[in-house]
């Protein structure tokens, strides 16, 4: 047989068999992750399977981080489903304020390298930052897993993408994602697993990885799989396991030079519309939003503040800041970086999805501007269809609260 990709290895092991790309196979899953959005679906399409307990109740997680505190009668009611539901089966609850599902995922450990992990939610290609593959399902299917802890599915192509060169100081994990969104476009793989690799991911974190890994699906990819040279996790792993084998097969092979990025921004209304930074300097800003599941993490607090402190926020200009978990946050005051940010003007919300998807806090004002760290910048995100969304990393984010313009952060920072 041929060399596997990292998807058919994992895979593989899933579904007892070797397995090549286009295959259909059934695997066993290891874990199964919903929201507020997607679980009171899930529960009532599990419960109609005739399902009673989950398949395993330690390995099935819920997670109230979308509209969360409820901001209203309804979404308290679908809150109580969730609680009762952990109640009664033993599946593992995230309540209120606890974070972001995919932060918490892996910052607690619940998912691993080498493991097949399905979540409701779109964005579960993120833990594809540790060699996991993971991929977003509809709540029907994620009932189907929690009722069997199998699912099927065809094993998808794989598209390779190197980075060369070391990316220069003052570029971000996200200016990469950007560049890679762009470089695809919006459904340029869809339904076939991206391998990043290369010089520039070497000494990224995890962090900076899971940044990378979590703007796959915003190129159509069923997962996002970061190659394993440099990354640093807190137990040892098998680093052969995910990893491509040498003669691989590919469905295309692509690379974006590294040394040569600058800072990236997405125009509104898509992810894929990437500019360098120098085609918007100068573009009026009103609300500045940190935060989400992209760019929540302490490393982009700490990069914020670098661009904040001593300084505050433009006239006019609004700054948000959401921590992607309670954890983030209490390392942030415990450091200094929240002090620095209050200083400068910023305003805190509740750890969680609400200002990406506009149900709750920080919604933006008809004609309004908004540069965001996160991950989608459709007609409508954050809330109103009239504001238009620039996604861009923390540190363009905050320079541009600072300036009340979108500027390049090297001209701020000291």
């Amino acid at each position: 047989m041929a060399g596997m990709t990292v998807a058919e290895k994992i895979l593989s092991r899933h579904a007892g068999r070797p397995v090549a790309a286009d295959e259909l196979t059934v695997i066993d899953v290891d874990a199964a992750m919903m929201s507020d959005t997607t679980a009171p679906l899930a529960i009532k399409a599990f419960r109609e399977m005739g399902g009673t307990k989950p398949w395993n109740p330690e390995r099935t997680f819920l997670v109230i981080d979308h509209a969360s505190p409820a901001p209203n009668e309804r979404i308290a009611r679908l809150h109580d489903i969730m609680r009762e539901f952990s109640r009664e089966t033993g599946a593992v609850l995230y309540d209120v304020g606890e974070g972001i599902c995919h932060q918490l995922m892996i910052e607690d450990d619940r998912v691993r390298p080498g493991e097949a992990f399905f979540g409701a939610d779109s964005h579960t290609c993120t833990y594809g930052a540790l060699g996991a593959f993971a991929t977003g399902v509809g709540s029907t299917d994620l009932a189907a897993v929690m009722l069997t802890g199998k699912t099927w599915l065809k094993v998808p192509r794989t598209i390779r993408l190197e980075i060369t060169g070391r990316i220069r100081p003052g570029v971000e994990a996200k200016d990469l994602a950007l560049a890679m969104v762009g470089k695809l476009g919006f459904a340029g793989a869809t339904y076939q697993a991206v391998e990043i690799c290369g010089e520039a991911l070497v000494p990224m974190s995890l962090d900076e990885r899971m940044t990378i890994a979590n703007l796959g699906i915003e190129m159509g990819a069923k997962a996002a799989l970061v190659h394993p040279e440099g990354l640093e996790l807190p137990y040892d792993f098998d680093a052969s396991a995910i990893s491509p084998d040498p003669d691989a097969s590919y469905v295309r092979e692509l690379t974006i030079d590294g040394a040569a990025l600058r800072p990236q921004i997405s125009k509104p209304p898509r992810p894929d519309a990437t500019v360098d930074i120098d085609e918007l300097i100068g573009t009026k800003v009103d609300v500045a939003f940190i935060g989400t599941c992209v760019n929540g993490r302490l490393r982009d607090l700490h990069a914020a503040a670098r661009i904040l402190e001593g300084k505050r926020v433009a006239p006019g200009v609004r700054l948000m800041v959401s921590a992607a978990s309670q954890k983030v946050f209490l390392a942030a005051a415990k450091d200094g970086t929240l002090a620095t940010l209050t200083a400068a003007g910023a305003t805190f919300l509740p750890s969680g999805c609400g200002p990406c998807v506009g149900t709750h806090l920080g919604v933006p004002g008809d004609g309004e501007v908004v540069v965001s760290t996160a991950n989608r910048n459709f007609r409508g995100r954050m809330g109103n269809p009239e504001a238009l969304v620039y996604l861009a990393s923390p540190s363009v984010v905050a320079a541009a609260a600072v300036a009340g313009e979108i500027v390049d952060p090297a001209d701020l920072e000291d």
